[in-house]
């Protein structure tokens, strides 16, 4: 195998919390001294550029994503770090849009072995974590965009001093580690507060906006919101993205206008928090011009959420993984692809054994008369081959003790569920892959390998890792 292989082999050797469904979750497991540890032998490359820090349960990823390339919009050289990935390893850390070639993980982690090797306990996380503020240091990167891994308080990024920090729509996710309550899981989040850093949060439940306050008046941190400060309006949609107007506090004029080519109203927020993220910015006196906004924002790259593969049938993908996602996604269902009496739904279901599983199936299954969702008229249950996935036939079990008479199909991978699915669809019908962002990877692998003139030449689908054997040291 080549040296890239050798080198990700070397990372997952460490504890992978990742992979493993339960896991003791405090101080000990995610040791923020043991992090702080290794990157004092790395001589702290998280203190020579800035950063944003965002947390969140649901949209994070997109928040972060937009963020970063309005920054690198506005000249400035830019990093991103997230997490989990899609395709490729090299998703996690990128630098002005451009991911990590192999050449540099090798030799950045040919580098780093000794004070790795020094560090007990190390977690595999926390590898990452430190590779990605050693390489933005090392590019020369101005700006960077950490996105939480999990929780906040603990999270190896939560060691840097941010200028801004944004916490996206909290709800119930991990909750075997994060808490059985609203409030305990927005406290875990909200550790990510520092006095001094302005916090911008997203719309949210009235218990976790009150957590959120708390923390803040505690630690002298200011506090802005969407939905109370920050406030949006949609201005029109397509297959290909959607446009808002953003108004901020204090009566400043709109932004009209606004272009982002992600779906759903969710995805609105999401755009409003990153632009109140950015104004914050503006106002420590980092020069983001209204152009470089609007730019950016047209230009987030956020492959796998609301995803729109094929028209006829209608193949979209999204990565929603909890009970929270699923009442987003089965709203935008209903808004982008209404249903009309010829249309039927199937829906491609494949989900991690630690995640929600009855209640995202539950709010697929059921009708929502309030926008005019009607349930999956077919159900095909898969795995994506991650060591978390749950088994089809379980899967299979729970839909049926939801539904009676929903026809079911069990697939033990997501290509061959898509072959089914294809067959079974008219023109007009609609198939949505959901359940991770493993399965909407295996989704979008599959159809790249079917069609691959409907992605750009240089789509992660075409880097997908899992696809084959070997990896060569191409780059």
């Amino acid at each position: 195998m080549g040296r890239y292989q050798d080198a990700l082999d070397y990372i997952f050797e460490y504890v992978n919390y990742e992979k493993r469904v339960r896991y003791p979750y405090n101080a000990v497991t995610f040791n923020l001294s043991r992090m702080q540890e290794l990157l004092d032998r790395l001589g702290n490359p998280q203190n020579r550029f800035q950063c944003v820090h965002i947390a969140g349960t649901k949209g994070k990823g997109s928040t972060s994503a937009m963020v970063e390339s309005v920054l690198r919009a506005a000249g400035y050289r830019t990093g991103l770090y997230t997490s989990p990935h899609l395709h490729t390893w090299r998703e996690r850390i990128r630098v002005d849009g451009a991911l990590m070639t192999k050449r540099d993980l090798v030799a950045s982690l040919d580098q780093h072995r000794p004070a790795i090797e020094a560090t007990p306990g190390i977690t595999a996380f926390e590898i990452m974590t430190a590779l990605a503020f050693s390489y933005f240091a090392q590019q020369g990167v101005t700006w960077a965009v950490l996105e939480v891994g999990l929780g906040g308080r603990l999270d190896a990024t939560n060691v840097v001093h941010a200028a801004a920090c944004g916490i996206t729509s909290l709800s119930y996710d991990h909750v075997e580690l994060l808490g059985h309550t609203l409030s305990l899981i927005a406290w875990e989040k909200a550790g990510i507060i520092h006095a001094g850093v302005p916090v911008v949060s997203a719309s949210q439940e009235p218990e976790v906006l009150g957590v959120i306050q708390r923390v803040c008046a505690d630690t002298g941190a200011r506090l802005v919101t969407v939905g109370q400060d920050w406030s949006w309006e949609q201005d029109g949609m397509d297959l290909t993205g959607q446009s808002l107007a953003v108004r901020g506090p204090g009566g400043k004029p709109a932004l009209t206008d606004l272009r982002i080519p992600l779906l759903g109203r969710h995805q609105l927020v999401n755009a409003t928090t990153a632009v109140a993220i950015l104004a914050e910015l503006n106002a420590q006196g980092v020069i983001i011009e209204e152009a470089a906004v609007r730019a950016g924002l047209a230009a987030t790259r956020w492959p796998g959420r609301l995803e729109v593969l094929e028209t006829r049938p209608i193949l979209a993908v999204d990565s929603a993984h909890n009970a929270h996602s699923a009442l987003k996604l089965r709203a935008a269902l209903a808004e982008w692809f209404p249903r009309p009496p010829r249309r039927e739904l199937a829906l491609i279901f494949g989900a991690s054994a630690d995640k929600d599983i009855a209640g995202m199936l539950e709010i697929f299954l059921t009708p929502d008369p309030d926008n005019g969702y009607k349930p999956a008229d077919k159900v095909i249950v898969t795995k994506s081959g991650h060591p978390r996935s749950a088994d089809p036939a379980q899967l299979a079990a729970q839909v049926r003790s939801i539904s009676a008479t929903c026809p079911i199909s069990v697939h033990h991978t997501v290509d061959s569920a898509l072959t089914e699915a294809l067959a079974w669809a008219s023109p007009d019908d609609l198939i949505c892959v959901t359940g991770s962002i493993f399965a909407v990877a295996q989704a979008r692998r599959a159809w790249a390998g079917r069609h691959p003139e409907a992605f750009p030449p240089d789509d992660w689908a075409f880097l997908d890792e899992m696809a084959v054997a070997v990896i060569p040291d191409d780059e």
